[in-house]
């Protein structure tokens, strides 16, 4: 499959900054998007991901879409739970797998029944393989995954290394949304060195340190959500992130450095 404007500008935006942060919209939680929208492209977000685990409405959705769109230039991806997920307006879509769910229906059932309907809305669909670690939170529930403990890193190097063969070209990290522990540092260096594929990290990142050690550890991508309906004060919060990201852009060592995405 060819790649299409979208995910060529996430390589050129990793390229040249060394990791991009990504906002998350969850279509359930709508009472801030114009504030976040607002916040997160003036901090330096370099793209808005709408989803979340419990989200089942697509008008949901396609309200969140329009919204974004009507705040902001930068481009717009679904993040889907299901086929209710898949809305028109949005640039691209995730077409991702859940790789370690017990349910075929999360490996690629969903896959199957949506898309048809991703070709019809002319979405860009991306290839993601996605891990839910730790306690897997909200999403591990709704997706049946058989979490991979963060003690066994080895696990997640397994299914990275397997999930890049398999022709992904993304793998996403999940410690789960509202998730109180961020996957570990020693878990995505050892995935970072074992594969060269981007790395997108998700969950429990809610300062700049956490942002600057999961960076420098080989994250490509970072993606914040719930931090951001959670404190009154966002943009100074994607700031912070946002700095500390770049900080753990300078703290890598030549070795993680991956030019040909």
């Amino acid at each position: 499959m060819r790649i299409g404007k979208t995910e060529k500008y996430l390589y050129d935006a990793i390229n040249k900054k060394g990791f991009i942060h990504i906002t998350l919209i969850d279509p359930e939680k709508m009472d801030k998007i114009e504030e976040i929208v607002e916040a997160a492209e003036s901090a330096g977000s370099s793209a808005f991901m709408v989803g979340g685990s419990t989200s089942h409405k697509t008008s949901d959705y396609e309200e969140a879409i329009s919204r974004i769109k009507s705040n902001s230039s930068l481009p717009v991806i679904i993040f889907p739970s299901n086929v209710a997920s898949i809305a028109r307006g949005a640039d691209a879509i995730w077409f991702m797998s859940l790789l370690n769910s017990m349910n075929p229906y999360y490996i690629v059932g969903a896959q199957v029944l949506g898309i048809k309907t991703i070709r019809e809305f002319g979405l860009e669909a991306i290839p993601m393989a996605y891990l839910i670690l730790g306690a897997g939170g909200a999403a591990g529930y709704v997706g049946e995954a058989k979490p991979i403990p963060f003690e066994i890193p080895e696990l997640a190097v397994g299914y990275a290394m397997a999930a890049e063969a398999l022709g992904f070209r993304f793998v996403y990290l999940e410690a789960g949304s509202g998730a109180k522990t961020h996957v570990p540092e020693k878990l995505i260096n050892m995935v970072r060195r074992s594969i060269s594929i981007p790395i997108i990290v998700g969950g429990g990142i809610r300062d700049g340190s956490v942002a600057e050690n999961i960076v420098a550890s080989g994250a490509d991508i970072i993606v914040t959500g719930d931090v951001l309906e959670e404190t009154s004060k966002v943009k100074d919060k994607l700031l912070e992130i946002i700095e500390g990201g770049k900080k753990g852009v300078l703290k890598r060592g030549n070795e993680l450095s991956y030019c040909c995405y």
